[in-house]
């Protein structure tokens, strides 16, 4: 962990933070009532999906002088980290975290190098308008992340983010990659790489993670056996279509993982299979000579985790589903004395979906969405912003299959005038 500060007579922050401990039952506790049912076997692989690791270890950089994270300057570059694992893991987890940068942080909404070359821009925030991170194993392809479209407290229009910022700005989210199929690859006692890299990225992103592990208590050595590896090639299609400052700029992009792997350990022959996909839209239009801007992205991003026994029977499965869709329309109308005023609309949305099933039966589930909406107009003069007034409205809802929690924040120009609470019985239904 490092939190970095800016001193000086402007920028100067104090932190103020709530820390929290959280302590998990020990493992001879009684069995939850909803895994009352199981049999024997079924109750020895609880811990595969629903326990924490009993090892965690840091998949970071080792330059402490400029922050444990890797920085990723372009999409040629990778980094990666040297680790050995116990040779009794039996189950293996990244969970990846990043944030995007100086030219690559609003690359959602980048043009493609093409646009800002024939029109001699100063611009360095090219490179098109996708990203996706990908995990390596001693430089295999492992997996890959759709990364969430952060916006910072001081991004799009600064007004928007006072008193409430946008989804994920304090608590950027993580994401977690399924290794087990891998386990052959790491269970020889040695040291390995575990790396990243961003696929058509720019300077910079911040990239590090954790390997959670999960260890066979009653064997010194698990055996391992990686017996499927699907990894096409992203499929990836660019439109771009301008005349000096106006243009449209499209992007598809899709792919589909699939990875299984065997593992012989006191819990029996396990086979884990693992399958990502992805789905990516996106629309970056100029107008007005560029003065006018219009975004509209669509992601999508799915991944499920089966364990089937050696009689390829699904002992448990875990799905995964994400949605980001991000609309934002912007107008820049020249003033004077070097003075603009930019007017803004903006929506913003985390959509989440996971299901945890054992033998089919339905054990967790969860569905998130968060969903903001927010416009305005500032005047500004070089970086500053001389006047302006926002306004944003957030919804936020929670269903765990029991009780639905939705929350209700309306704000405008600094102040919060609504912050309202609901909880009420639900029922979700997931397929």
């Amino acid at each position: 962990m490092m939190m970095e500060n800016i001193v000086d007579e402007v920028y100067t922050g104090i932190y103020k933070a709530n820390v929290s401990l959280e302590f998990y039952p020990d493992s001879d506790d009684e069995d939850d009532d909803d895994q009352s049912d199981l049999d024997d076997e079924q109750v020895k692989l609880i811990p595969l999906l629903d326990d924490p690791a009993d090892v965690i270890l840091p998949v970071s950089s080792q330059n402490s002088s400029s922050g444990f994270w890797f920085r990723i300057q372009n999409q040629s570059e990778s980094h990666f980290s040297r680790i050995k694992i116990p040779q009794n893991t039996f189950r293996a987890v990244l969970e990846v975290y990043h944030s995007f940068h100086s030219n690559d942080e609003f690359w959602y909404s980048n043009p493609p190098d093409a646009y800002i070359k024939e029109n001699n821009l100063t611009t360095e925030r090219g490179n098109g308008a996708f990203r996706e991170i990908f995990a390596t194993i001693d430089g295999r392809f492992a997996g890959v992340i759709l990364p969430f479209p952060v916006i910072f407290a001081g991004g799009i229009n600064p007004l928007f983010w006072s008193p409430v910022v946008a989804i994920g700005a304090f608590d950027l989210p993580s994401y977690n990659l399924d290794l087990s199929p891998f386990l052959e690859l790491l269970l020889d006692g040695e040291y390995h790489s575990i790396g990243f890299g961003v696929t058509d990225g720019i300077s910079f992103c911040l990239v590090d993670a954790n390997l959670h592990l999960w260890l066979d208590s009653y064997s010194e050595t698990v055996t391992a056996k990686l017996v499927r590896y699907e990894s096409p090639p992203l499929s990836l299609a660019r439109t771009n279509k301008f005349l000096h400052l106006n243009g449209t700029f499209k992007i598809d992009a899709e792919r589909k993982i699939h990875f299984s792997g065997w593992l012989n350990s006191s819990m029996g022959n396990l086979t884990t299979d693992v399958n990502q996909k992805l789905k990516f839209k996106s629309s970056v239009e100029y107008e007005n000579d560029g003065n006018y801007k219009a975004l509209h992205l669509k992601s999508k991003f799915k991944t499920e985790v089966k364990i089937k026994n050696s009689q390829e029977v699904i002992l448990s499965r875990f799905s995964h589903k994400f949605k980001y869709p991000l609309m934002i329309l912007t107008e820049t109308l020249p003033v004077m004395n070097n003075t603009y005023k930019l007017t803004t609309n903006l929506t913003h949305t985390l959509y989440e979906e996971a299901a945890f099933f054992m033998l089919e039966k339905l054990i967790t589930s969860k569905i998130l969405s968060d969903k903001q909406e927010a416009s305005g107009w500032m005047e500004v003069q070089d970086h500053s912003v001389l006047s302006g007034s926002a306004g944003s409205q957030q919804v936020y809802q929670y269903l765990d299959g029991e009780k639905c929690y939705k929350r209700n924040l309306k704000a405008e120009d600094g102040m919060l005038l609504d912050d309202s609470v609901r909880m009420f019985p639900c029922i979700l239904i997931v397929a």
